[in-house]
């Protein structure tokens, strides 16, 4: 029985790719690729490579075999080897694992399974991006009230609030991209880095198996691939679940009932609470949340592993097999959870107009501020003007507009026709359209360069 619920509540394709059996794959899939460059430098028979490539596949070697091994030994990578050993015919098992150390095989193969990862961390990225940018087109004439510190600041539009987050994404989808050189690297060098065991072919060796398995070979390692290389993938894994986390809150914040401008899908079915009948709870929205805390919290552990002792020591190890595998899939989970709630995404129109009514015409302080400033009136000036201005209209429980036709000093600048055509709120969002489209094009255009 499941005690984590990474393995059942929040299991993603990714749980398959952090799994016990693809590890077992991957650290035999560098075994073979190790025996088959011993072959072609002439260190054993093809013959040998040839057997142990065949039985390296989980179709011969079974994990509970290697578990059973383990329980003798107390040593997995070490179990793997003999499991191995065992199926080969001949004396092919005798060659396997030659010259390395149990970390040349399991970073090495830990390059294959965040290969593995990235691709789809990637995907659901791009998935998420793609209901962005629709959200973005769809709503970009789409005006609503936009805040800053909690309060009501200027129009803008909700075109270009899903803008700004597609482009955020964007920027993790180069992130994503440029740390593969750094991370998609293996090490064949032995027990301290030196490469003692693989004699004047050690160079030779390690290029040809990083060569078979698609990967770089680390210029200098100690018995292990340097931490700093994972720690910068598992950061970039927390900025796209920061980011999620934002639009999440985002989407809390707008569904409040005092607010509730947009709300997250309710199933026709859905219970918002054990007890009161009529609650809409963003729960989605704060599972995102919830999740997100958890990847920020285990980066710490991947920062802290850095700095080994001496050439190493085991410290990062135990960490490893919990915060690589929750961190992908913690953030593969809640990609897929934004995904849902982005595609259903229910608007309030009513809603977003009575907002953006409020104030009663003080969002647009600002725009009479700047005309009446290029109309001829000192900025600074105008900024008291309409500073006075607004409080006595809040006051007064009336119309910005009504305290601004009754200025003498606004009416020097302005008629009141004009000032009346100032406090329409949907023909101040600046170039928020215009936004839209270029990140738009802009996203659309670089993703044929990825």
């Amino acid at each position: 029985m499941a005690v984590s619920p990474v393995d059942t509540r929040y299991n993603t394709k990714m749980n398959k790719i952090f799994d016990e059996e693809n590890k077992l794959a991957k650290w035999m899939e560098v075994e073979a690729a190790l025996a088959r460059a011993h072959a072609k430098l002439g260190t054993i028979p093809k013959k040998t490579a040839d057997e142990i490539t065949k039985k390296a596949t989980l179709k011969h070697v079974k994990l509970e075999r290697v578990k059973e091994i383990e329980a003798e030994i107390h040593h997995d990578l070490m179990a793997m080897v003999k499991a191995l050993a065992e199926q080969c015919d001949g004396e092919a098992g005798g060659f396997v694992h030659l010259g390395a150390t149990s970390y040349d095989i399991e970073d090495t193969a830990q390059a294959l399974i965040f290969r593995d990862a990235l691709d789809e961390l990637e995907a659901s990225v791009v998935a998420v991006q793609d209901v962005l940018l629709e959200k973005a087109i769809l709503n970009k004439h789409t005006v609503c009230i936009g805040r800053t510190h909690g309060q009501h600041a200027v129009p803008l539009t909700y075109g270009l609030k899903f803008a700004l987050w597609a482009s955020e994404l964007d920027r993790h989808l180069d992130r994503l991209h440029e740390l593969r050189p750094r991370i998609l690297v293996g090490k064949m060098s032995g027990a301290v880095g030196s490469m003692a065991t693989f004699g004047d072919k050690a160079f030779k060796v390690r290029d040809l198996v990083m060569a078979d398995l698609g990967l770089e070979a680390a210029l200098a390692t100690n018995q292990v691939v340097q931490r700093d290389r994972y720690a910068e993938a598992m950061f970039v894994v927390t900025l796209v679940a920061c980011t999620l986390e934002k639009i999440a809150k985002e989407i809390r914040n707008l569904q409040r009932t005092e607010i509730m401008e947009v709300a997250e899908p309710f199933a026709g079915k859905q219970v918002g609470s054990s007890t009161m009948p009529h609650k809409r709870n963003p729960h989605k929205s704060e599972r995102v949340c919830a999740l997100a805390r958890l990847v920020r919290a285990e980066l710490s552990v991947a920062l802290e592993n850095i700095s080994l002792e001496h050439e190493r020591d085991l410290t990062n190890s135990a960490n490893e097999r919990v915060i690589f595998p929750e961190m992908f899939i913690f953030t593969d989970y809640i990609l897929g959870q934004m995904k849902f709630i982005l595609e259903g995404l229910e608007f309030f129109p009513e809603n977003i107009q009575k907002n953006l009514e409020m104030t009663k015409g003080m969002v647009l302080a600002e725009r009479l501020m700047v005309t009446l400033a290029n109309k001829g009136m000192s900025r600074q000036d105008a900024h008291e003007l309409l500073r006075k201005a607004s409080r006595r209209a809040y006051k007064k429980g009336v119309h910005l507009k009504e305290e601004m036709k009754t200025d003498k000093a606004v009416l020097e600048f302005l008629k009141p026709e004009e000032v009346d055509e100032l406090f329409v709120e949907s023909t101040y969002i600046g170039k928020a359209p215009e936004i839209v489209d270029e990140v738009v094009k802009r996203v659309n255009k670089k993703r044929g360069k990825r």
